[in-house]
């Protein structure tokens, strides 16, 4: 029998940065607050970094990026739930509320 264990069930944030970003600061800001009520799995990357050409090509000029999956088991992507620039507390938790449901 194949038990989903709570790992795979978690939500993960995917938090798109670069340095130095003020708006980032405050973005990873709002990010941990949530994290404190709300579980989820963390990632950030660094969009100027080697290996994130990619990444770089999509967000270098619109740090700070947020992209929320619903589970740690789906890749995220271009076309993951976002939010961008400048966000608060009751977005990111609106936005992993509807990803948890969808």
């Amino acid at each position: 029998m194949f038990r989903v264990t709570s790992r795979l069930l978690e939500s993960r944030i995917t938090f798109f940065t670069r340095s130095p970003c003020s708006l980032c600061d405050t973005a990873k800001a709002v990010v941990q607050n949530v994290k404190k009520e709300r579980n989820f799995t963390y990632e950030e990357i660094n969009v100027m970094e080697p290996g994130q050409e990619g990444w770089k090509t999509v967000y270098e000029f619109d740090t700070p990026v947020i992209h929320i999956d619903p589970t740690t088991s789906n890749p995220t992507s271009t076309s993951s739930p976002k939010l961008m620039h400048r966000f608060d507390e009751t977005q990111v938790k609106k936005l992993l509320d509807e990803a948890k449901s969808a």
